[in-house]
């Protein structure tokens, strides 16, 4: 049995959190068989997210806070991760837009060691979606744009917020993650499948959030601005061995 941390990266979200969290633990409780704890891990908020945060780690059994003071949530899932010591982490986005029957298969496929990182995929056969058409297209194309600049990496859906991965990966290619923001997904990716690392996918049933945050067009113009920046990236630096790296080595990047 492996130990699991499951982290909540929040910015103000006091409306949802105590449900989310509430939701999430009884469904651990009742579901998962690994030994797990919840981290909720504020990046910055301004609203009372924090304190409801802190007054939930009291109240629930397995849940922990982790105060990041600036905003970015690729800062906080770096930060927490790289903290943790348990065997895989996890991470799922607060509104739960994913659904959690969909958490047991993303950790057991990195507890059982047959895949390095999961991460869950809207696209292509056993996703379920409701989303608008403007954003499947824009997904969609994204993955279009990356597959064709990094070929031979096949990624799949990056942006998905729902994944997981081994602490030795984790270790290994974080400290090599430079985004904060909503690029830290395919950075990850992107380090992990040029490092020779077992990247796994799980079909995931997924219900849009009409209260989501994100900004597309600023997301989308970091998002090439993070594709050109990893171009030049120094891929060996990721290998997950000695094997991987001479793999790399022989490799024209693309």
């Amino acid at each position: 049995m492996a130990s699991v941390e499951i982290v909540l990266p929040v910015y103000n979200e006091e409306r949802v959190l105590a449900a989310s969290v509430g939701k999430l633990h009884a469904y651990m409780t009742a579901n998962v068989l690994h030994d797990w704890r919840i981290t909720i891990a504020d990046n910055g908020s301004r609203d009372g997210t924090l304190e409801i945060a802190e007054k939930l780690s009291i109240e629930l059994t397995r849940v922990a806070v982790f105060h990041v003071p600036e905003a970015g949530r690729g800062r906080a899932l770096t930060r927490a991760w790289i903290s943790s010591n348990a065997d895989v982490l996890a991470y799922m986005d607060i509104d739960l837009s994913t659904s959690l029957q969909s958490l047991p298969p993303l950790l057991d496929v990195v507890a059982t060691g047959r895949a390095d990182v999961a991460s869950g995929t809207r696209l292509g056969r056993g996703a379920r979606t409701n989303r608008s058409f403007q954003r499947e297209v824009l997904s969609r194309g994204y993955v279009f744009m990356i597959n064709a600049a990094f070929r031979g990496l096949h990624l799949r859906d990056t942006q998905c917020g729902f994944k997981a991965i081994s602490r030795e990966c984790a270790q290994t290619i974080l400290p090599l993650v430079r985004d904060t923001g909503w690029f830290w997904d395919t950075e990850l990716l992107l380090l992990a499948a040029k490092g020779g690392w077992n990247v796994h996918y799980v079909p995931v049933r997924w219900e849009e959030d009409t209260d989501s945050r994100v900004k597309i067009a600023s997301t989308v113009s970091k998002d090439v601005r993070g594709l050109w920046r990893m171009r030049s990236f120094d891929w060996r630096t990721a290998a997950k061995h000695d094997a991987s790296r001479g793999r790399l080595e022989n490799s024209k990047v693309a």
